[in-house]
């Protein structure tokens, strides 16, 4: 009993020393013509999607919710934003080229139709991250088209 008594202590030692390393917060008050919103100015219901189920991941500004505060969590919080953007960044879009585009608008459509976007760890507490069948559809059929305009620009002349 003794052991399990100081395990406790040791544990909640550690838990309230954890809680003074913090990670670097993904938040931007810049919102340049870098930005896939600002550059392709998307039908008001798609910027809504995006801004609603894709942004806080996949842009370089986080709505952080109140529990971003408290390690561990705030640590699986940073690694999951740094991986969703490593794989699409909105805020750089157009750092991308044409082809590359291209590309990131096929896994949109991919994803989103496949149901693996947005994440279910992402929209179990971000209930407005989840996406209906319409919101699908409107999303699937705008990054298709998006990405035919970027194939075709991507050909050389």
């Amino acid at each position: 009993m003794r052991i399990v008594k100081i395990s406790l202590w040791i544990l909640l030692g550690v838990f309230i020393i954890i809680q003074f390393i913090r990670p670097e917060k993904n938040i931007s008050t810049d919102i340049t013509q870098n930005d896939l919103i600002v550059s392709t100015k998307p039908a008001p219901e798609v910027e809504a999607i995006l801004r609603s189920s894709c942004y806080d991941c996949h842009s370089n500004n986080t709505d952080y919710p109140w529990y971003s505060n408290i390690a561990p969590v705030s640590f699986w919080l940073n690694d999951h934003i740094e991986e969703g953007k490593e794989h699409l960044n909105f805020s750089i879009w157009e750092q991308y080229d044409n082809e590359r585009k291209a590309h990131k608008m096929e896994e949109i459509a991919e994803e989103v139709e496949e149901g693996e976007m947005p994440l279910d760890s992402y929209t179990w507490i971000h209930g407005d991250a989840r996406l209906t069948p319409e919101q699908v559809e409107t999303l699937v059929n705008w990054a298709k088209g998006a990405r035919t305009s970027y194939e075709l620009a991507a050909q050389p002349q």
